[in-house]
C-alpha cells in the first residue's frame, strides 16, 4: 500500500460545554488566543471555536450552550484520548505550579521524565492536560524527534528500561558530531 504521508498535526477538535467554559480555560488559563468562531458545519446546534496553541496549528472546540461542564475524568478505555500535552518554555514551566495554584487548579506537581519535565491537570471537562518542557535543545539542523530517536537507540543498546538524561546527552553529541565539521582529528 502507498502511504498517506502525514506532515504534522493539522488540528485537534474536542467536545466542549458552553462557550464561556472553553474560552475561560483555553485562553484564560493556557493563554491560547481565541482566533475565530463559526457554526459547526455538521451540527447546527453547536458552535466551533478555534484557539491557537502557539505553533500556528489549531485546537478547536465544539460548544453548545445547553451542555454543562462536567469535570469527571474523561474515559481512558482503548480508543479514547488519555491526555493532550502542550510544549512550554522552561521559564513558563517553572511558574506552572504557582500559577495553577493561584487559579485553584489541582495538579500533579513536577514529574521528571528523564528527557522532559511534566505537570498534569484536568480541563473543566475532565480531559487530562500535560504541560511538557524538554530538558534539552537539539543541535542545529535537528529536531527533538531526531534526538529522541537516537536516545531510544542508545537506551536499547545499553539495556536500560527508559530514556534518561544520559541517553539524551549522548544522542545530542552523536547528532552534533555527525553534522559538524572540524579540521582537528
Amino acid at each position: 500500500m502507498t502511504l498517506l504521508q502525514a506532515q504534522g498535526v493539522h488540528h485537534i477538535t474536542l467536545m466542549g460545554a458552553d462557550k464561556k467554559t472553553s474560552v475561560d480555560f483555553w485562553e484564560g488559563v493556557l493563554g491560547m488566543p481565541f482566533i475565530f468562531e463559526q457554526p459547526n458545519l455538521d451540527n447546527a446546534a453547536e458552535n466551533h471555536l478555534y484557539f491557537d496553541p502557539g505553533d500556528g496549528r489549531l485546537i478547536t472546540i465544539f460548544c453548545n450552550e445547553e451542555r454543562k461542564a462536567d469535570d469527571r475524568r474523561t474515559p481512558t478505555e482503548a480508543g479514547c484520548v488519555h491526555h493532550i500535552a502542550f510544549n512550554v518554555s522552561k521559564a513558563t514551566y517553572r511558574q506552572a505550579v504557582k500559577r495553577l495554584d493561584e487559579a485553584g487548579i489541582d495538579h500533579s506537581g513536577n514529574k521528571d521524565r528523564g528527557f522532559m519535565d511534566s505537570i498534569y491537570f484536568k480541563d473543566p471537562l475532565g480531559l487530562l492536560i500535560e504541560l511538557a518542557c524538554y530538558c534539552f535543545e537539539p543541535p542545529a539542523g535537528h529536531t527533538h524527534a531526531d534526538v529522541m530517536f537516537q536516545a531510544h537507540k542508545l537506551r536499547i543498546e545499553r539495556g536500560d528500561r527508559a530514556i534518561d538524561s544520559v541517553h539524551v546527552a549522548d544522542a545530542v553529541e552523536l547528532l552534533w558530531r555527525g553534522s559538524t565539521q572540524t579540521l582537528s582529528e
